[in-house]
């Protein structure tokens, strides 16, 4: 009897084997196909929860006003990345130098009356953006600006941090379309707009080193600015050249929303270079902020890394002139070299 059990049992382990191989790759292919949820990564869902949101904003701000009273990068540097992240980090270090007992001209910021757009999306990173008010310019001719400030998370055990920051008038912020009440997510690569996200930043760079016609609007971050550069790059003993590239990695990936006119609210970012050279016997002027963040020595060269977050509203693909036009821009030096 239990040689016939046991040969029983052996006879219906090979019958099983079979189905137990066919799950085995069906479960493979299905994983190599990306049809598998892993812990909601698949799922479509809003970037955060308006309790998310507001955490989030909340824990960013107080680390801000933290790192700017005491001067001290370290204090934020777990609350900010991509191109807000490089700007502030490089301004917090620079005033470590030059203020080393701390910022006394602080002034505690307040974002208030926020509003969170919450755009749905599958997989990270995942982000969302904080529309507030500040008390900063309260009293002056900029009160009722708008503060975005774009959230980017890259994984389920990361933190929330600062991506962009794009300060914008009040009446700037166009209709954003929905779907199912939630803003709605333009990708990079999208065709539907007269520029698509991933291309700004290259775009950008390309106008501002050759100024051909494209898609940008005339204002002070285009037509403007370019004027500007022309009037400073020569001067009696000293000759100034711009450099600028796109910046599309990691964190300082382009982030868009869309409008209701077909359009979209797009975040992205660029690096400018500025490098000034003196005539023989001169050296270019640095100031104090700008030597503490130098490498090198200045013998007649010296080079300013800029980090540029742009927001601007894409028109529909088709618009002929004025497709890019800026709602705000914030600009800062990273790094300085000398030769």
């Amino acid at each position: 009897m239990r040689r016939l059990r046991l040969e029983q049992t052996r006879r219906s382990e090979v019958r099983r084997r079979p189905a137990r191989a066919l799950a085995a790759v069906a479960a493979l292919a299905l994983a190599v196909s990306g049809c598998v949820t892993v812990h909601g990564e698949r799922e479509v869902v809003p970037g955060a929860t308006p309790d998310e949101a507001a955490a989030a904003l909340a824990g960013f701000v107080a680390a801000f006003n933290r790192a700017d009273q005491a001067n001290d990068p370290k204090l934020d540097a777990d609350r900010v990345t991509g191109p807000f992240g490089a700007i502030n980090q490089a301004g917090l270090r620079a005033k470590a130098v030059t203020r080393p007992d701390g910022n006394p001209d602080h002034r505690p910021l307040v974002l208030r009356d926020a509003r969170y757009l919450l755009p749905r999306k599958a997989g990270w990173p995942r982000w969302f953006v904080a529309d507030t008010d500040a008390g900063r310019d309260d009293g002056t001719a900029r009160a009722g600006d708008r503060w975005l400030v774009v959230f980017v998370r890259g994984g389920p055990d990361a933190s929330w941090k600062a991506a962009h920051l794009a300060i914008v008038g009040k009446d700037a912020l166009p209709a954003l379309a929905e779907e199912g009440g939630d803003p709605v997510a333009v990708p990079a690569d999208a065709t539907g707009l007269a520029v698509a996200p991933g291309k700004l930043s290259a775009a950008y760079a390309a106008y501002l080193k050759d100024g051909s016609a494209g898609p940008f609007a005339a204002g002070a971050h285009t037509d403007q600015w370019r004027a500007k550069r022309a009037r400073t790059a020569q001067r009696p003993g000293l000759a100034t050249q711009f450099i600028d590239q796109a910046a599309v990695d990691g964190d300082f990936a382009p982030l868009a929303l869309a409008t209701k006119d077909g359009g979209a609210l797009v975040f992205f970012a660029s690096r400018h270079f500025e490098r000034q050279t003196a005539a023989a016997g001169y050296r270019p002027k640095v100031g104090a902020d700008l030597k503490a963040l130098m490498k090198g020595e200045v013998k007649n060269t010296v080079t300013k890394e800029w980090v540029s977050s742009q927001a601007v509203l894409v028109k529909p693909a088709g618009t002929d002139r004025d497709a890019v036009a800026f709602a705000g821009r914030l600009q800062g030096v990273v790094g300085v070299r000398g030769s």
